[in-house]
C-alpha cells in the first residue's frame, strides 16, 4: 500500500488503473489517518477490498482469454502466422548455411583442382583415384617414376591446370588440340592427319623420349626407330624367291584409347597416370560445326591414335610386339622371313625350295585379326622372282634400289631443269621443284648410295643455281604416317604446271551443325 500522495494527476490515475478507484480511496483516507491500516482480522474492509480487485483481474483475463479462444479462425490464423514466420526464418537460416557451406566447397574444390587431377571427362575419369605405380618395374626398365598426375605434370614443366587443359574429354568445345588437314597418298586417296598444336606436341616429345622410345621392341620392326629405315626393313628380302607384302587397314585410328592406356599399365604405371598419358597420346573423331557464327568441335566417336603425333609411331611399334613375336615365329615354321615396317607387312622366302604363299596368307590373316586388327583386302601383293620386287617401295630383286621408270624420269627432270630452269615443272606434291629434286636426290642416295651420289651433285648445283623459292606453308608429312619413297611424277608430266587444287591439300568436309544428329 502506498503512503505517499500522487505528486502528479497522472501518478494518481495510474495507481487507479493498476488497482481500483475503491482501493486508491481507502489508501488516501489511511494515509490521511481516516482509517486504521489493515489488520489481518475477518471482515476487514481493506483485505476484502483488495481481494475483489484481484478477483476482478483474474474475471477480466479469464474473458479476454475467453475472446481469444473463443475465435477459432482468428486463433488459426495467428498460430498459421507465428509457424510461418518461424519456417521462414528456419528456412533463411538453412539458406544462408548452406550457401556458406557450398563456398567453403567451392573453395576447396578450387584448392585442390589446382593441385590435383580429379575429373578428365566422361568415361576416362574412372582410374584417377588410383595412384599406386609398380616403382620396382619402372626402375628396371629404366622409366621414370611418375606415381600421381601431379608428378607427371611437375616433369613436363606444366602446371596442373595447363595439363588438364590438354587432356580433357569434351563432348563439343570451341577450341581444338589439334589441326586436321588431308594429305594426298602415293596410291591415290587421301589420308587425314592430325598435327598437335606446340604445347601437346612438346609434351607428346617429352613421353616419347623419355618414355616410349626406352622400351624395347620387336627386332623385326623397322619403323621409326634410330638407326632403321626403309633400307634396313627392305635388306633382308633382297633376292628372295618369293616376296608377300601385307597392308594393315586403317593401322593407327584402329587402335583405341583403352589399348593405348593399357600400354602404359603394363609398363607399370598407376592407372591415374596412364589415364592421363593414353589423353595425351589419344584424339576423338570430331566434326567441325558453324552455329550462330561460333566454330565448335563435335565429338563423334572414341579417342583413337593420331596419324600425325609423334607418339603414336613408337606405341604401335609396342603394342605390335606380341603380333610381331607371333608372325616371325610363324614365318619362321613357313620358311618365310618377316619384317614390318609401321602397317607394312613383309614376308619372304629364300632357297630353292618352292614356298606356300596362300597357306602364309591365310595364317597371317588368322593372327592379324587375333591381335585386333584388319588385313587391308586391297592391298596384298605376292611378287615372284621373275618380276620387280618391292618392299616399302625399295626394289629387292638383286640389291636395294630405286625402280628404273622412276630413275629415267628423274634424269628427264634433272636434264630439263640444267636446260630451262624450273618453271612449269614439278616433282611430286611439292611447290618448290628444286628442294624435291633434292630430296629425291638424298633419297636415291640412301638406297642406292653409287647412284645416287650422281644425282646429288646434280642437284646440289641445280639448288646453288636457282635457290629454294619460297613455297606455300609446307605439309611435310608428321612422324607418324607410314614412310613412303618421295613421290614421282606420275600423275602428270614433269614439265607440267600444277593448278591450283594441287598445291594445296584438300580440307576435310565441315558439316553443318543440324546434320550431326
Amino acid at each position: 500500500m502506498s503512503s505517499q500522495r500522487p505528486r502528479s494527476r497522472q501518478e494518481l490515475y495510474d495507481r487507479i488503473r493498476a488497482s481500483s478507484k475503491e482501493e486508491v480511496i481507502f489508501e488516501e483516507m489511511v494515509r490521511l489517518g481516516f482509517w486504521p491500516e489493515r489488520s489481518g482480522a475477518p471482515g476487514d474492509p481493506a483485505e476484502v477490498m483488495h481481494r475483489r480487485n484481484e478477483l476482478r483481474g483474474e474475471l477480466r483475463a479469464l474473458a479476454t482469454e475467453q475472446s481469444r479462444l473463443g475465435n477459432l479462425e482468428k486463433l488459426k490464423r495467428e498460430l498459421r502466422k507465428r509457424r510461418l514466420e518461424e519456417s521462414r526464418r528456419k528456412q533463411q537460416e538453412t539458406k544462408e548455411r548452406r550457401e556458406r557451406e557450398r563456398q567453403a566447397r567451392a573453395e576447396a574444390w578450387k584448392e585442390r583442382k589446382a593441385k590435383e587431377l580429379l575429373f578428365l571427362g566422361r568415361g576416362v575419369s574412372g582410374g584417377l583415384s588410383e595412384r599406386t605405380a609398380d616403382e620396382a618395374k619402372l626402375t628396371r626398365l629404366g622409366l621414370p617414376v611418375l606415381a600421381t598426375p601431379e608428378a607427371l605434370a611437375q616433369a613436363l614443366g606444366l602446371s596442373v591446370g595447363k595439363l588438364r587443359a590438354l587432356c580433357f574429354t569434351r563432348t563439343a568445345s570451341t577450341t581444338s588440340n589439334y589441326v586436321r588437314f588431308l594429305l594426298p597418298k602415293k596410291t591415290g586417296g587421301t589420308r587425314l592427319i592430325s598435327a598437335p598444336l606446340p604445347r601437346l606436341k612438346a609434351a607428346q616429345a617429352w613421353v616419347l623420349e623419355n618414355i616410349l622410345e626406352k622400351v624395347p621392341v620387336h627386332e623385326a620392326a623397322h619403323g621409326f626407330r634410330e638407326g632403321r629405315s626403309i633400307v634396313t626393313n627392305a635388306r633382308p628380302h633382297v633376292g628372295a624367291r618369293v616376296v608377300v607384302n601385307l597392308d594393315l587397314k586403317d593401322f593407327f585410328p584402329s587402335v583405341l584409347y583403352p589399348r593405348v592406356k593399357g600400354v602404359f599399365v603394363r609398363l607399370g604405371y598407376s592407372e591415374a597416370t596412364a589415364t592421363v598419358l593414353a589423353l595425351l597420346c589419344t584424339e576423338p573423331d570430331v566434326e567441325e560445326v558453324e552455329l550462330d557464327g561460333q566454330r565448335y568441335y563435335v565429338t563423334q566417336g572414341g579417342r583413337r591414335l593420331p596419324q600425325g603425333a609423334p607418339t603414336s609411331p613408337a606405341l604401335t611399334n609396342i603394342l605390335c610386339r606380341r603380333l610381331d613375336r607371333r608372325l616371325a615365329g610363324a614365318a619362321r615354321k613357313l620358311g618365310f622371313v618377316y619384317t614390318r615396317y609401321a602397317d607394312d607387312l613383309t614376308f619372304s622366302a629364300h632357297g630353292p625350295e618352292p614356298r606356300d604363299a596362300g597357306e602364309l596368307l591365310r595364317f597371317v590373316r588368322w593372327l592379324v585379326r587375333q591381335e585386333d586388327f584388319t588385313p587391308h583386302p586391297e592391298k596384298t601383293r605376292v611378287l615372284r622372282r621373275g618380276r620387280q620386287q618391292e618392299v616399302t617401295g625399295v626394289v629387292v630383286n638383286d640389291k636395294p634400289g630405286v625402280d628404273r621408270e622412276t630413275l629415267k624420269r628423274f634424269r628427264a627432270l634433272l636434264h630439263q631443269l640444267e636446260k630451262t630452269g624450273p618453271e612449269g615443272k614439278r616433282w611430286g606434291h611439292s611447290g618448290d621443284v628444286i628442294a624435291s629434286a633434292v630430296g629425291f636426290a638424298n633419297y636415291v642416295a640412301m638406297v642406292d648410295p653409287v647412284k645416287g651420289r650422281a644425282f646429288q651433285e646434280k642437284a646440289r648445283a641445280l639448288e646453288l643455281r636457282y635457290g629454294r623459292r619460297p613455297a606455300p606453308p609446307p605439309r611435310a608429312r608428321p612422324s607418324s604416317a607410314p614412310a613412303q619413297a618421295p613421290a614421282s611424277p606420275v600423275a602428270a608430266p614433269v614439265d607440267s604446271p600444277r593448278t591450283e587444287t594441287e598445291q594445296k591439300p584438300a580440307e576435310p568436309p565441315k558439316k553443318k551443325w543440324w546434320k550431326l544428329f
